[in-house]
């Protein structure tokens, strides 16, 4: 199962309370019954009307001319992304030039991956001039600059989570006007979904869906991937030529002579790496020995949550968890699969593989599901190995399996990752890639019945709080065009 918390692999099995539910589930899945006829599909006529049309435009490229705008995005691969995609609307709202982002080395994921590690360049460059001026690096006359004297470096300190285009237009075009460029350094979220003129918006997606596209060596392997992942038949999915270029053309060519059926399978994000579980406050049944190992790690990694739950009286775990605000646990998520009626036989890709609690959590889900499997499990070592020690690129290989499967479930509907891949199911996938969205906090108010609840209950409960969350929505006011790009500005309706 790929690789595991270093410092939980030895633990005992963390079943929580769910040993008796297991069991349950276990016996359900052995009587093989017929799948709902939904399972693996969308409400296709509404979801089909709308199409992809963030790749029009209706203005004038941009002279970049008031100066330059660098940015430093902090975070993993998917905070990253949002961050590139809001610098390019800020450059063209300033009428400035974008230098090539740069990405932050964080003590969390520990990746030295920079943008032209991950996404191809010069596409990014050529998709976005008709919108920006965009360039690799400063000008030497500016490169000499002392960039924080002269009081041009921005932190996220400096202004405030989804800044309103009024504030970049008051408080940094006269820094650009005055120092000729400006250093956005984090950048976490610091652009405003609403309101934002419609071509702006506009640009935001085309950023996200059209001019950021994976390099060749992540795309051959990710096409390896999902070549392996259908059992290696010559079929290419609705998302591969976006994510994986030519190289979902190759596995057809190698596989033309194949006649063995395609198989359709399940993409699973389990956002349930230590840094998650150690930031929700939440408790996982590890008692004692949990408690302080997570403790440890906050201490190191989130000082200042660490300072707040020593210094204020915050929700209590079990509050937190009623309030559906811990992410689902492994034992969770496999629970909630079996009473949608996925059966046993069921073809799972697990990405977030890095599970805190190492093997023994994962020994629930393999019980119920044997066919279930991680990168780790499908690519050698050796396919692997350039990608060794780039969290940022292998979460890239992830974000691919998990977008170009034939059913995607979230587990946690804060996740980046899992944000940006149901978006970018919903504007690629024509009505034909359904999303399992979770609301945790009614699964939490039927996970804490389950030392009593009888199973066809469970199912049933299970089934109506899931089914109530797979419809066709538009983008709502101020939430994420790349979560939500039903909305004008993402894409067109045609009925």
């Amino acid at each position: 199962m790929g690789k595991s918390n270093k410092n939980s692999t030895k633990k005992k099995p963390q079943k929580g309370n769910y040993a008796r539910m297991l069991a349950l589930a276990a016996h359900a899945l052995a009587e093989n019954k017929r799948e709902p006829k939904d399972l693996w599909q969308e409400p296709l006529v509404p979801a089909s009307s709308w199409t992809p049309c963030s790749d029009q435009r209706n203005w004038e490229p941009n002279e970049g001319s008031n100066g330059y705008i660098l940015v430093t995005a902090n975070g993993g691969i998917n905070q990253q992304r949002v961050a590139v995609c809001n610098a390019v609307v800020v450059a063209r709202l300033l009428n400035s030039t974008l230098v090539i982002p740069k990405f932050m080395y964080s003590s969390v994921w520990r990746d030295t991956s920079q943008f032209g590690d991950i996404y191809q360049e010069e596409h990014f460059i050529n998709n976005l001039t008709p919108d920006i001026r965009i360039v690799r690096e400063l000008p030497k006359k500016l490169q000499s600059l002392d960039l924080e004297a002269i009081g041009s470096v921005v932190t996220d300190v400096d202004m405030g989570k989804e800044a309103k285009p009024s504030f970049y237009l008051k408080h940094i075009l006269p820094i650009i006007l005055k120092n000729q460029v400006v250093h956005f350094i984090g950048f976490g979220n610091r652009l405003a979904f609403d309101p934002i003129p419609f071509e702006l918006q506009r640009l935001r997606c085309r950023c996200n869906f059209h001019a950021l596209q994976f390099v060749p060596r992540i795309q051959e392997t990710a096409g390896l991937l999902l070549k392996r992942l259908r059992g290696h038949a010559g079929l290419i999915g609705p998302l591969d030529r976006h994510l994986v270029g030519p190289f979902g053309e190759l596995n057809l060519e190698k596989s033309e002579k194949s006649s063995k059926k395609a198989s359709k399978y399940l993409a699973l994000h389990l956002r349930f790496e230590i840094d998650m579980v150690a930031h929700s406050l939440c408790e996982f049944g590890g008692g004692e020995e949990e408690r302080k190992e997570l403790e440890a790690y906050r201490e190191i990694h989130f000082p200042a949550l660490a300072l707040l739950k020593n210094t204020t009286k915050l929700p209590s775990p079990s509050e937190l968890r009623s309030e559906g605000l811990c992410p689902l646990t492994p034992e969770e998520s496999i629970l909630m699969l079996a009473a949608l009626g996925f059966k046993r036989q069921t073809n799972i890709f697990v990405a977030g593989s890095n599970l805190y609690g190492g093997r023994s959590r994962l020994a629930a889900l393999t019980s119920l599901y044997p066919k279930l499997v991680t990168k780790e499990n499908l690519l050698s070592s050796a396919e692997l190995e350039p990608f060794a020690n780039y969290s940022s690129q292998l979460a890239a290989l992830d974000f691919i399996g998990c977008a170009a499967s034939d059913a995607f479930a979230m587990t946690d509907s804060g996740s980046q990752l899992s944000s940006l891949v149901s978006g970018y199911r919903i504007y690629y996938g024509g009505g034909r890639m359904p999303t399992i969205r979770p609301n945790k906090r009614r699964l939490a108010s039927i996970f804490m019945k389950n030392s009593t609840i009888e199973w066809r209950v469970f199912e049933q409960r299970m089934r109506k709080a899931v089914r109530q969350t797979k419809h066709v929505q538009t983008r709502p006011k101020a939430r994420s065009v790349y979560r939500y790009p039903r909305c004008k500005e993402c894409m067109c309706r045609t009925i």
